[in-house]
């Protein structure tokens, strides 16, 4: 894809070894590994978390639908006092 071969690899790597040192490598690569972890859990609780939802049926009674009941404010004309300051 990129056209990355062993010796470009080994560069890379000579590279990061210089630029980060040894003890930082491994730091590194410890918050990247919990980083990961963390979204793979998260995602499989949001899956089963949704898979729940989808399998749950409505309780006898119980509306389907899902009414929202809000009030919108109108949004202030901020053109003419806009114009006044300029």
């Amino acid at each position: 894809m990129f056209g990355l071969g062993t010796p470009e690899l080994v560069v890379i790597l000579i590279l990061v070894l210089v630029l980060f040192g040894g003890k930082k490598i491994p730091e590194i690569m410890r918050g990247i590994g919990e980083g990961l972890r963390e979204f793979r859990n998260a995602s499989s609780s949001a899956q089963a978390e949704l898979k729940r939802l989808a399998e749950e049926e409505p309780a006898p009674g119980e509306d389907t639908e899902t009414t929202i009941d809000a009030e919108v404010e109108e949004p202030e004309d901020r053109t003419s006092a806009s114009e006044g300051n300029a």
